[in-house]
């Protein structure tokens, strides 16, 4: 500590002049007075008590250390403006370690320094001012009071045009950097903001305003008010509220008023500036505190005329960003926005708990769409988002995933199963309309695991389409065993595709009988699929992924062509009358080529096509009637026949019976099974009679023991195929099979 009694570094204060007009301060200048010496402070601050300097006096702050000094200085930062800092005090050089962290550890270069010493020695004046930017370095015996205030008077001018200088190249930065992000969410905000900023900066002021806009001109909302767009100062909190909401009738009158006249308004203590660009029009309302000169009106309009191009920039990106994540018809956001929305809650751990993630699918939409039209369609899903906003409010968070899909985000407590049925209890309005619907829901529990938004989505989306396919509930949440059958399938999926492609997969033959002569009349081509081990996948578990994946048109179309080849080459053998059973799915129909396929396959192998037997299944004929009906004819004309598997295990095909062009009845191996000594058959019986009135052959499938094939031959059945007469094999085996029943 220094002595606080001074022989001759007392400070002395001479008076001023008499006779001067008194001044009303209209705010103030932060000044710090930092000092070891108590009588210090309170001789500074009775000599500069009444100064006023631009209508503002002066606010004390003090600080009896180096160390109590910088915490000062990094809590108040900018808005200091000037320091009184003496150099010797806990230690000789404690002032200048406090100059020197303001100005290089906080980075503060804005607030004046004047260093006071009672001994000069321990700081030349020079080195100094150089080093730690002092505005003034005097000892404490040149300060009378004459001095010191013209001293503080010549530091605030400083301090004012760095800080003016400063504020311009932060309102100059912000619109800056809004311009190079304009895809942010907030690019309209941080322009606005930096507006007030620039604005404020290029006439001296603090920053303090709001830019504002009617809803219809900048904004997408439905109604016609105006809105805060962006702020600075007192202002800040009210971004992207209703002008209303700041209760302040005089900023809400004169904004109105700006853009009805669509001029700007030059107040005594605020004014009201128009932006206008292409029809983007916006009113800047700027709290001032005095009258704005002719000249700042003058740069203002220069200003105003250059930033309105950016203006109407900023504006055209947020309508192209609002037309990317927000759904057009119903303002929800879309599947990108909802990704995002997830990808902020899996991405928190804090707030993932008691968090469900919910997709609702419409059920049967595009009948409405086909059946009303587009316009009944559209007003109908107006109408499920308007009930899901109304019913969840603020509590849940709303998307439109797809066409006809909701998603939800929220607590388990307003997201469920339950309270989702209730809102498809009562009827939606759709224009004249109203329709009752259903809908399935596929639900997702967060978990504290961190997940991207794109994953959760995935994984409702699975509960969603196991609940489209369960028969007994329209809903299901997700559970891992889920995902990983799906793995399964697409893993499954991906190999079948890539080993159909490297030609692995193989056609297998089961030879088909007479009854009466046990004799072989034909084959039936089995694909099989292979397995690196050894082994092979059952067709009952890759012949529906095959369907499902699309891949059965390919391999179907390479099964026939394969068929008809090697049954010339048996041909060409001397196997000339044998016929070729070849399976045929749904997909295979809807596939437009399908007819044509055949036909110039088995045109191109020179077979006879009253050799090939194309068979589908009862649940075929069920699934699509009208299609495979004509596909049938048109290729029974061609000359192929057409034989039923599977008959009788469906329940419908009865009434299409008439109406398929068919040749041969198989009698499915579960009916076959039945028959057992002393027990009768009696849909294996009810088929073969069928047929035989029907004018059709049949054959029995599955046949593996011989009282089967006797009781069958009793029945009236044709033919048989099954373990009892042979397996099925690879083609080489067929040729030696043929062969030798040929030399018996």
């Amino acid at each position: 500590m220094c002595p606080s009694n001074y022989e001759n570094d007392e400070l002395i204060f001479l008076s001023e002049e008499k006779g001067a007009e008194t001044k009303v301060a209209s705010g103030f200048w932060n000044i710090l007075v930092v000092d070891d010496d108590e009588e210090i402070h309170s001789v500074t601050r009775l000599a500069l008590s009444d100064l006023i300097v631009n209508d503002k006096g002066l606010k004390f702050f003090h600080a009896y250390s180096g160390a109590e000094a910088l915490k000062m200085i990094a809590e108040m930062g900018s808005s200091l403006a000037i320091i009184l800092l003496d150099v010797v005090m806990e230690t000789d050089d404690a002032g200048l370690k406090v100059a020197r962290a303001m100005r290089t550890e906080l980075k503060l270069d804005e607030p004046r320094i004047i260093l006071r010493t009672g001994q000069p020695g321990y700081a030349p004046e020079e080195q100094v001012i150089k080093d730690y930017d002092i505005n003034d370095y005097k000892t404490k015996t040149e300060l009378t009071r004459s001095k010191l205030v013209t001293t503080i008077i010549a530091s605030l001018r400083s301090y004012q045009q760095i800080l003016s200088i400063n504020q311009s190249r932060l309102g100059l930065q912000k619109i800056i950097i809004s311009a190079a992000n304009l895809m942010e969410e907030h690019s309209v905000k941080n322009f606005c903001e930096g507006v007030v900023t620039q604005i404020s900066s290029l006439i001296g002021l603090d920053a303090g305003g709001v830019v504002c806009a009617r809803a219809g001109s900048v904004l997408d909302r439905d109604d016609d008010g105006v809105y805060i767009l962006g702020a600075a100062g007192e202002f800040a909190s009210y971004i992207n509220e209703k002008l209303e909401n700041l209760h302040n009738v005089k900023i809400v009158s004169f904004v109105n008023r700006c853009l009805l006249l669509k001029q700007h308004i030059f107040e005594q203590d605020f004014s009201v500036l128009y932006l206008n660009s292409s029809g983007y029009e916006a009113a800047v309302y700027l709290q001032i505190g005095k009258e704005i000169s002719p000249i700042d009106r003058q740069l203002l309009e220069v200003f105003l005329s250059s930033v309105s191009v950016g203006y109407e920039n900023v504006n055209l990106f947020h309508q192209l960003r609002t037309a990317a994540f927000k759904d057009w018809l119903t303002k929800l956001p879309n599947r990108s926005e909802f990704i995002n929305m997830l990808d902020e809650v899996g991405s928190n751990k804090l707030t993932t708990s008691d968090i469900v993630v919910a997709l609702i699918d419409i059920s049967h939409f595009a009948d409405i769409n086909d059946g009303l039209g587009q316009d009944v369609g559209n007003s109908l899903l107006l109408s499920v988002a308007s009930r899901l906003e109304l019913t969840f409010k603020d509590k849940v968070k709303l998307g439109r995933i797809g066409s006809d899909v909701f998603g939800l985000i929220g607590p388990e407590f307003f997201i469920n199963p339950q309270t989702i049925q209730e809102l498809f209890v009562s009827p939606f309005k759709a224009g004249e309309h109203s329709l009752h619907l259903g809908a399935s829901f596929g639900l997702a529990r967060l978990t504290s695991k961190i997940q991207s938004g794109i994953n959760i989505l995935k994984q409702t989306n699975i509960a969603l389409n196991k609940a489209k396919k369960n028969l007994n509930t329209n809903f299901e949440y997700y559970e891992p065993e889920m995902e990983e059958q799906t793995t399964w399938r697409l893993d499954m999926i991906r190999q079948l595709g890539l080993d159909f492609s490297e030609r692995k997969l193989q056609l297998w033959y089961q030879p088909q009988v007479d009854l009466v002569t046990e004799r072989v009349v034909g084959m039936e081509a089995l694909l099989r699929w292979p397995t690196s081990n050894g082994g092979f996948i059952s067709p009952d578990v890759f012949i529906p992924l095959a369907e499902y994946s699309g891949l059965i048109i390919d391999i179907g179309a390479w099964v026939l062509e394969e068929s008809c080849r090697q049954l010339g080459v048996l041909s060409a053998l001397g196997f000339t009358e044998l016929r070729m059973a070849v399976n045929i799915s749904m997909p295979q129909f809807r596939d437009p080529e399908f007819i044509n396929i055949v036909k110039s396959v088995i045109t191109e192998q020179g077979i006879k096509p009253a050799r090939i037997e194309l068979e589908i299944t009862e649940s075929i004929v069920m699934d699509e009637p009208q299609i495979v009906v004509e596909a049938l004819h048109e290729l029974k004309e061609f000359g192929v026949k057409v034989a039923i598997d599977d008959f009788g295990t469906g329940f419908s095909s009865m009434s299409y019976l008439q109406q398929l062009p068919l040749d041969r009845l198989k009698v499915d191996r579960s009916f076959v099974n039945e028959i057992t000594p002393g027990k009768s058959a009696f849909i294996a019986e009810t088929i073969v009679t069928l047929g035989n009135k029907l004018g059709l052959s049949t054959i029995a499938e599955g046949v593996e023991k011989r009282e089967q094939a006797s009781y069958m031959l009793k029945l009236g059945c044709d033919e048989a195929q099954g373990y009892l007469f042979a397996k099925p094999m690879p083609f080489e085996q067929l040729v030696v099979f043929l062969e030798n029943q040929q030399d018996k």
